[in-house]
């Protein structure tokens, strides 16, 4: 027999979401400084497509190397820690889940951490490089282009953020058909509208103006909603047929 969520006083949670983001956040510091000791490769490795661009980097302020090189160890403490914050998350909802829920969200833990790096792999390998070369080279012939580091790399950063989160869709899609929250016939029904929001997240996200690149964006998040779909099939499918009925009807 499962184990039901019992209820606690609002001042319990309250203590319990400030232990909860104190941990994460002391993660977060401890692999940022453990990040900042290899910011010098990270930062070699995300310039590479804006030198084969043919457009070295400069900088115009006495600060902003410092700037660059603190948020990018933010980002890789961000990803390092990841795993810590995903844990402290659930543990702080776990009251309101069974034993049985609890062990499935605390089982996919690992695929939140692989989905992100997953998606910032593919925006810096995928994404960058064209992106990169339309606009450095976009115009060229009128003015030399001079980019400073802290802009270039606010828009990497941002970019390669928001492609991890990106990729987190299907993890999140099988978790919540697994914890009965919403079926799979449920995600197919909303098709038409994740369709239409991939390509409005593809005009936000792509730093260009172009539809290529935009496609290029828009179509790996229509193919991870398809995924989320089939996975959230599959999370109900290994139940009984009538749990699985019970739980498909709108």
């Amino acid at each position: 027999m499962s184990q039901q969520p019992q209820e606690q006083p609002l001042r319990v949670h309250l203590k319990e979401l400030r232990r909860r983001l104190f941990v994460a956040a002391l993660g977060v510091a401890i692999t940022t400084v453990v990040a900042f000791g290899f910011h010098r490769n990270v930062i070699e490795i995300l310039i590479r497509p804006a030198i084969k661009a043919g457009s070295p980097l400069i900088f115009t302020e006495v600060t902003e190397m410092l700037g660059v090189s603190m948020k990018v160890s933010l980002m890789g403490g961000l990803i390092l820690a990841l795993p810590l914050v995903a844990y402290e998350v659930v543990m702080f909802i776990s009251p309101a889940l069974t034993s049985r829920e609890r062990r499935y969200v605390l089982l996919f833990l690992p695929a939140i951490t692989f989905a992100f790096i997953a998606g910032v792999a593919f925006g810096y390998l995928v994404l960058i490089p064209p992106a990169m070369g339309f606009l450095l080279t976009f115009n060229a012939d009128i003015a030399q282009p001079m980019i400073r580091i802290g802009n270039y790399m606010s828009l990497i950063l941002t970019l390669l953020f928001w492609m991890g989160v990106v990729f987190e869709i299907p993890v999140f899609m099988f978790v919540l058909a697994r914890l009965r929250i919403v079926s799979y016939k449920r995600f197919s029904q909303w098709r038409r509208f994740a369709i239409v929001l991939a390509f409005v997240l593809g005009a936000v996200i792509t730093p260009t103006f172009d539809p290529v690149n935009q496609t290029l964006v828009s179509a790996p998040i229509v193919l991870l909603y398809e995924i989320g779909i089939w996975l959230a099939w599959l999370a109900r499918s290994r139940e009984k047929p009538q749990a699985a009925s019970g739980a498909d009807a709108p």
